[in-house]
């Protein structure tokens, strides 16, 4: 597939053997900007130990998160499902009306698809660990809000601290672009490998499994991908 290193102006964000909003992913956000941390709203004090959290910690944290309004409408805040020493971790949007009731991400038609795609690469989901840039589900599937993003990233960032993945896999567009803080389209992000200083792990962009549902010809694109994704752990691509 030609997997390329690419490294963004600037960017935030940076081993165990559904529903969303989804526009068109591939067209979204074609003029290149980055978001200038000036502008980004900041945590809250309260949050900022989160990164001195163990794993059981930060589950409880999660679960007894008020930081934004979301959690006036939640059923369940979604941690994440998987493995806690995955050598890859995929990062979605954000749950749906399935996963706010049973906690967990990708548990509706897209978490099957995703579970597929997974299986043919030789993952379950037990072996990889799956999470959302938001553990809460916004109103009516919205896109996140800025405010929104802003308090879930420390839980995130954790979660990666403590994983320590080899891979993030970024399903869909809001995930890349809260990865990445840019706003160029998902089509040209797609296939290369790009680079989050922050925390040093790189993130390979792929099709969000909704869009893939209503976009059934993409799925030949999603599948170079998640061939890449096995290439790149096992060292063939840099």
């Amino acid at each position: 597939m030609g997997i390329q290193q690419w490294e963004p102006r600037m960017a935030e964000f940076s081993r165990d053997n559904d529903q969303v909003n989804i526009v068109d992913e591939a067209a979204v956000g074609s003029d290149v900007k980055t978001i200038s941390a000036d502008v980004m709203p900041q945590p809250l004090a309260a949050e900022r130990d989160i990164s001195n959290l163990d794993w059981q910690a930060l589950k409880e944290r999660v679960v007894a998160c008020q930081s934004c309004g979301l959690h006036e409408t939640r059923t369940n805040p979604v941690f994440g499902v998987g493995s806690e020493s995955a050598r890859v971790m995929f990062i979605g949007e954000a749950p749906g009306a399935d996963e706010d009731m049973q906690g967990e991400p990708f548990v509706g038609r897209a978490g099957k698809l995703l579970d597929e795609m997974l299986f043919a690469i030789g993952f379950k989901r037990e072996q990889v660990f799956i999470a959302n840039i938001l553990k809460c589900r916004p109103p009516n599937n919205r896109d996140p809000h800025l405010d929104e993003v802003v308090c879930c990233e420390p839980y995130l960032r954790r979660q990666i601290d403590l994983i320590k993945p080899e891979l993030i896999v970024a399903l869909g567009r809001i995930a890349a672009h809260n990865l990445l803080k840019t706003d160029i389209s998902l089509g040209r992000l797609r296939g290369e490998l790009h680079t989050c200083p922050v925390i040093d792990v790189p993130v390979l962009v792929t099709y969000h499994p909704a869009y893939l549902l209503r976009s059934p010809l993409e799925k030949r694109k999603a599948w170079v991908d998640f061939q890449a994704v096995i290439e790149i752990i096992q060292g063939e691509k840099s």
